[in-house]
């Protein structure tokens, strides 16, 4: 396929669904496809990773693209630095890739929110994935701004954009064929003219598929049964395409990491491409979920689940773009299946990574030094309320001291760190179920600090639209209702302009920022090593790399070296409940177990 050159136009192609197979330019054509997202991945690494799926043989790369990053406030895009999904699409062009689309408004992805943009929570009466006219509204608003990026690099326009995916994993969430049809029609106004397709797991594809698109699958591997669910709701014809299949799982906080062998997966691949499927690896490369972007699980049968910032998935790429014993065992089944004459390109050599000496940290500020003005209210206000999407949120109030009793923090989402005259009196985590602790209030006047985080929206299940965040209800002392709250909010999204000041002796158990800085001669991938600290987050050279937490699996932060810099390097950590911690380290392989 042409490259994309500036100035020049480029050749249009055509893209349809033949009976059985596929058809670019009229010849049949079977997609090897691997899901990596522009937002997980450095920008200044998008190029690496897709020579890194032409090595393993791929031809197609699958992206979703996530309205929260894209729209962070109501009527505000953002398409810069790594936000920008059109430079992503056009540089995989130039690396002679084509692109499966996933702009659906929901993309689940262990993304916060499942992609969705936190103010949809601060319109009345909106409701996701519904006809509600206010969504519908929002929705169509973001699909046009989109359009405008992506519509013209659509095959049928001269770009590399074979597909474009309009729902995801409706079927698990509802069966409404309206709705699925205004998606559409959405979609086609925004100027996505090209093949639309829909995808659900084999057991949702009823009410999940739309006629007249495309039914691909997700979570299944047999051939016979691909054939036989895609005829099904696709008036007995193909092609067919899973587009989404599972090598390997993500990770919990809490939970062990989960690895798979190769060798469990090499015969499901191997038959699917010999009986003609065209195949989406999620994840070929899993990448970072960065900054404050994680999601999390949760139903009436299991615990709020908030995922780890790592998203390496046991993919055949790890997190940092390496080629891993599954990317070469899945290279040998892929090159099999090559036309006569084709070979691979060799795979390139792994990225270089450094060890960094301990950093020192000389420069602490408390948490409490760091407070801007606050929102004054005789109630709670939640991070909606605040008009603020992620980071935390301290709450404030004072109250007469010399009684003990229990203190319960009622709809607390998601970790809170409690505060008696500046001395930590406990924590509560909604993943154990927490929500009280005995207290003792010393004699007069007492201040009461309970420092709330935000550990990450559902993105999946019947609770999308139960997703607000840190206190939601209410405060109780010896079962009576706390009041007149000050609320400081702290997004922590430009660490940058924090301020700096000294870490005040009565709070020497509270929260604290260290700042401190390495020297490097060289460059390459790092990690660091965060197994002695206790839970926060990282930031170096302004980059939110993530959370850690003691909790595991993930016991190291990856560090691109795209991001690093000889000479000079600066490195912020946020650390919640170990402020004592004060050495860390770079070493050159991650630690994403216990």
């Amino acid at each position: 396929m042409a490259c994309s050159i500036p100035g020049y136009a480029q050749p249009r192609h055509s893209f349809a669904l033949g009976d059985s197979v596929f058809l670019l330019d009229n010849r049949p054509f079977q997609m090897i496809c691997g899901e990596m997202h522009y937002a997980r991945i450095p920008r200044e690494a998008w190029r690496q990773r897709m020579k890194m799926a032409k090595a393993m043989g791929l031809n197609t790369i699958g992206t979703y693209v996530f309205w929260n990053i894209q729209e962070p406030e109501k009527g505000k895009f953002d398409f810069s630095g790594n936000n920008d999904i059109a430079a992503f699409v056009r540089t995989a062009q130039e690396e002679s890739l084509w692109v499966v689309l996933r702009p659906s408004p929901y993309v689940c992805a262990e993304w916060e929110f499942g992609g969705y943009p936190y103010w949809l929570q601060n319109e009345n009466g909106l409701v996701v994935r519904s006809k509600e006219q206010k969504y519908l509204n929002e929705y169509k608003q973001y699909l046009m701004a989109l359009g405008k990026q992506l519509a013209p690099l659509q095959v049928n326009h001269g770009g590399n954009i074979l597909m474009i995916q309009v729902e995801n994993e409706y079927g698990s969430y509802g069966d409404n064929r309206e709705y699925l049809e205004i998606n559409r029609k959405i979609f086609q106004k925004a100027g996505f003219d090209g093949l639309l397709f829909t995808a659900d797991q084999a057991n949702d594809v009823a009410r999940g598929f739309l006629p007249g698109s495309l039914p691909a699958l997700n979570g299944i591997d047999n051939p016979q049964r691909i054939r036989q669910l895609v005829r099904r709701y696709n008036n007995g014809k193909g092609p067919y395409y899973v587009a989404e299949w599972y090598p390997a799982w993500f990770d919990w906080w809490g939970s062990p990491h989960h690895v798979v062998p190769p060798e469990k997966y090499t015969a499901q691949l191997d038959s699917m491409l010999s009986a003609g499927i065209s195949v989406n690896m999620y994840m070929f490369h899993g990448g970072t979920t960065r900054g404050f972007m994680n999601g999390a699980n949760y139903n009436d049968k299991s615990p709020y689940e908030p995922q780890i910032s790592s998203y390496d998935y046991d993919a055949p790429l790890d997190e940092a773009g390496n080629a891993t014993p599954k990317f070469m065992a899945f290279r040998s089944v892929i090159q099999k299946h090559l036309p006569p004459g084709q070979t691979l390109p060799d795979v390139p050599a792994a990225k270089p990574a450094i060890s960094i000496d301990d950093i020192q940290f000389r420069e602490t500020t408390g948490i409490f030094n760091i407070l801007s003005s606050p929102k004054i209210n005789q109630r709670l206000l939640t991070f909606e309320d605040l008009h603020q999407a992620y980071g935390f949120v301290l709450y404030r109030t004072k109250l007469n001291g010399g009684a003990k009793g229990k203190l319960a923090v009622m709809g607390l989402r998601d970790y809170a760190l409690v505060f008696i005259n500046g001395r930590r009196a406990g924590i509560l985590d909604r993943r154990l179920g927490d929500s009280s602790i005995n207290v003792e209030m010393p004699q007069g006047s007492v201040t009461l600090d309970i420092l709330v985080e935000n550990l990450g929206r559902i993105n999946f299940g019947p609770y999308l639209l139960n997703n607000k965040k840190g206190i939601t209800q209410k405060v109780l002392f010896n079962n009576q209702e706390l009041e007149n709250w000050q609320m400081f909010s702290l997004p922590l999204d430009d660490i940058n302009a924090i301020k700096r000041s000294a870490a005040a002796k009565k709070y020497t158990e509270a929260p604290v920022l260290r700042r401190g800085n390495f020297n490097l001669v060289k460059t390459g991938d790092s990690y660091l090593d965060m197994s002695r600290w206790g839970k926060g987050v990282v930031w170096v050279n302004g980059y939110n790399l993530g959370r850690y937490w003691n909790v595991g699996p993930q016991q190291t932060i990856y560090v691109p070296g795209e991001w690093l810099k000889p000479g000079n390097n600066e490195i912020v950590v946020l650390e919640l409940i170990k402020p004592q911690q004060a050495i860390l380290r770079g070493i050159e392989k991650p630690s994403l177990s216990n």
